[in-house]
């Protein structure tokens, strides 16, 4: 018998490595313009609002692209990269 509980495989396959080298490529540029983005906003624009969407789907794409794992694709979706 398996050490390993259902809920425990359940999340380890939730967050296993799901996307390749290109996909983790464009995920790490795109979340390092959305940062460049919000920073600009944040001192150039002055539009804070803009700034923290932007850091918000920045931080969430350098994870994606530095884990290899992507939220869309592990709720089932389907992505291009």
């Amino acid at each position: 018998m398996s050490d390993v509980t259902e809920d425990e495989a359940m999340t380890e396959s939730f967050w296993s490595c799901n996307i390749d080298t290109r996909g983790r490529i464009i995920r790490l540029t795109a979340g390092l313009l959305c940062l460049g983005g919000a920073a600009w906003c944040w001192w150039g624009a002055d539009a804070a609002f803009w700034a923290m969407g932007l850091l918000a789907f920045g931080l969430v794409a350098v994870f994606e692209g530095l884990r290899g794992w992507c939220v869309v694709r592990a709720f089932g979706g389907k992505t291009p990269w």
